[in-house]
C-alpha cells in the first residue's frame, strides 16, 4: 500500500487576454476536461487581470488541488498568468490552445504567441512552470500533456515534502555516498542525521510489541514455506516496526519520508541479522531505505517511486557480465553487445514482487565471512533477500550531489535480461544500450557513486522532465554511437 507518496489533485485555470473573447478561452478550457475525464477540477474563474488570478488561486486552494494547469485559451494576459504559479503552492503547468475549432477571424486566439510571452515572464520573475516539449494543442492533445504531467507533479510534490532520515555516519570506505547534503536543501528535501545507537535504543523499545506476530505471519505469508528462517522473523518484525514508528514520529512537518541506514559491519553484531529484507519490505510500499547512508540514492528512489507508483529499488552497478555467459544466452538470443551488459546487485534489498520465483531469505556471503567463524552456521548474517531479479523493462538513474556542491543527474532505459546470472544476493543481468560508452563517460567521467536507482518501467520522459523542474543542469543519458560525449575521443 502506497500511502507515502502524494496523490495529485489537479486543477485547471484558463487564462484571457482582455482583447480577446473571453468565451474562446472558457470553451476551450471545458472541451478540455471532457476530453481529460474525472480527476480535473474546473476552476469556474477565467483570468484577465491580478483580481481575478487572487480568485481562481483561492477558488483552487479551497478545492484542495496541489498541482495546477494553467491553460491559455488565447494568447493570455503574461502577468497575472504567470503569478498563478507564485502565488499557488504546487507545480504548475502551461499550455496553449491550438488554432482550429473557430473561424480565423473571431475565433484565433493567438495562444501559440502567448506561450513566448507566457514564457519570458516566468524567466523574468524566476518563477518555475512546467512546459511540454509542445506546449500547444487541440483539447485531446493537451489532455495527453496533463496525462504525462502528473507523475512529474506526484515527484515534485513529493520532494517538497520529503523528509530523509539516516541512521550512522557515511561508510569511511564509501567515499561516494559522502555527498554533500547542501543539495537537498535547494530542491527543498530536510533531512535528520541520527546515529546508530540511537536506532539500537529504540530497537530495544520494541522488544515484545503487540505488533510483531501479525508482521511475522505477513512475512511468512509474503515468502512461502522454505524461503525464509522461521527464527528469524520475530527480529526483523521488531525492526520494521522501529522504522515505521520513527517515520511516523520524526516526519515533523513533511508527509513523507526515506531512510538512508548503515547497514554494516557493526549492524548485524548488535541486532542479530542483516536489514536487507526489512528494507526490502519498505520500499515495497513506497518507502525507500537506501543501503549505506546513501542519502542521495534514497532520495532517487523516491522520485522513482513516486513516478512509477510501484516498488523501486537501489543496486551496486557491479560486475561486468562473463564473456561465456553472453556467449551462452545473451549472444544471438538478444541485440546487445557484451559491453552493453552489466550486473546490478545489492545484498538483499530489492522488493519480493521484483525477483523471480527462486527468490528467499538467506545470508549474506560476504559479511559471513568477516562476521562469523569460518565454517560455522550463517546467524547474524542472515536476513537477506536473495535471487535473480525478475526481467523487465528498467530506468536506471540517480540525481547526485558531486564534491562541489553541485546537483547532476543521469537516466540509462535499458531492460533486466531473462538470464540466470549463476550469482548470490540480489542481482540480475543488466542491458542498456551503449552502455559501455556510457559507463566511461557519464558514470567514471563525472565520478558517480557506485549505486543506482532501478524503476521497473521506461519512464525516462518523466524524470528527465522532473530534473529540468528541479533546476539540474546537468541531465546525462546514454548517448547513440551517432552522438559522441564531449570526452570521447574521436580517433579511438
Amino acid at each position: 500500500m502506497f500511502n507515502n507518496i502524494p496523490d495529485v489533485k489537479l486543477g485547471i485555470i484558463a487564462v484571457s487576454r482582455d482583447c480577446f473573447p473571453i468565451a474562446l478561452s472558457e470553451m476551450r478550457r471545458s472541451a478540455i476536461v471532457k476530453a481529460y475525464g474525472d480527476g480535473l477540477y474546473e476552476c469556474p474563474v477565467t483570468v484577465e487581470n491580478e483580481l481575478d488570478m487572487l480568485k481562481a488561486v483561492e477558488d483552487v486552494k479551497a478545492k484542495e488541488c496541489n498541482a495546477l494547469v494553467v491553460f491559455l485559451g488565447n494568447f493570455g494576459p503574461e502577468t497575472p498568468e504567470t503569478l498563478i504559479a507564485k502565488n499557488f503552492d504546487g507545480p504548475c503547468m502551461f499550455v496553449a490552445a491550438a488554432e482550429g475549432d473557430g473561424d480565423m477571424i473571431n475565433g484565433r486566439g493567438d495562444a501559440y504567441c502567448g506561450m513566448l510571452n507566457c514564457s519570458y515572464n516566468l524567466g523574468m520573475r524566476h518563477l518555475n512552470g512546467y512546459i511540454p516539449e509542445y506546449p500547444v494543442g487541440t483539447a485531446e492533445e493537451v489532455a495527453k500533456m496533463i496525462s504525462d504531467f502528473i507523475p512529474v507533479a506526484r515527484a515534485i510534490i513529493g520532494v517538497k515534502n520529503l523528509k530523509i532520515i539516516t541512521f550512522g555516519a557515511r561508510p569511511q570506505d564509501f567515499f561516494a555516498c559522502n555527498a554533500p547534503i547542501k543539495g537537498l536543501y535547494e530542491i527543498g528535501v530536510e533531512i535528520e542525521e541520527n546515529s546508530e545507537l540511537d536506532l539500537l535504543v529504540s530497537y530495544k523499545a520494541h522488544a515484545g510489541d503487540p505488533r510483531i506476530p501479525a508482521i511475522c505471519e505477513d512475512m511468512a505469508k509474503e515468502m512461502g514455506e522454505g524461503a525464509y528462517y522461521p527464527d528469524l522473523n520475530e527480529r526483523m518484525a521488531q525492526f520494521e516496526l522501529t522504522l515505521l514508528d520513527w517515520a511516523e514520529q520524526h516526519k515533523g512537518s513533511r508527509k513523507y519520508v526515506a531512510f538512508a541506514n548503515k547497514c554494516w559491519p557493526a549492524f548485524p553484531s548488535q541486532f542479530g541479522f542483516e536489514p536487507c529484507y526489512v528494507n526490502s519490505r519498505l520500499a515495497s510500499r513506497g518507502i525507500p531505505v537506501a543501503c549505506e547512508v546513501d542519502i542521495y540514492g534514497a532520495l532517487s528512489e523516491f522520485i522513482g517511486a513516486c513516478v512509477t507508483k510501484d516498488a523501486v529499488t537501489l543496486l551496486d552497478i557491479n560486475n561486468s557480465v562473463p564473456q561465456y555467459i553472453y556467449d551462452e544466452d545473451i549472444k544471438g538470443k538478444y541485440d546487445y553487445s557484451l559491453t552493453d551488459t552489466f550486473m546490478g546487485f545489492h545484498c538483499g534489498n530489492t522488493p519480493e514482487c521484483k525477483m523471480c520465483a527462486n527468490r528467499a531469505v538467506k545470508y549474506q556471503l560476504i559479511q559471513h565471512r568477516v562476521l562469523e567463524p569460518a565454517g560455522s552456521e550463517p546467524d547474524i548474517s542472515r536476513g537477506t533477500l536473495e535471487g535473480d531479479i525478475a526481467a523487465s523493462p528498467v530506468t536506471f538513474y540517480r540525481l547526485q550531489c558531486d564534491s562541489e556542491g553541485v546537483l547532476r543527474s543521469y537516466i540509462a532505459q535499458g531492460e533486466v535480461l531473462d538470464v540466470a546470472t549463476r550469482s548470490f544476493g540480489g542481482i540480475g543481468i543488466f542491458a542498456i544500450p551503449e552502455m559501455g560508452r556510457f559507463y566511461r563517460h557519464v558514470l567514471v567521467q563525472k565520478r558517480y557513486p557506485h549505486h543506482g536507482a532501478v524503476a521497473f518501467a521506461h519512464v525516462g520522459k518523466y524524470l528527465f522532465e522532473i530534473f529540468k523542474f528541479l533546476g539540474i543542469k546537468d541531465i546525462a543519458y546514454n548517448q547513440p554511437k551517432s552522438l559522441p560525449y564531449p570526452t570521447e575521443n574521436p580517433f579511438a
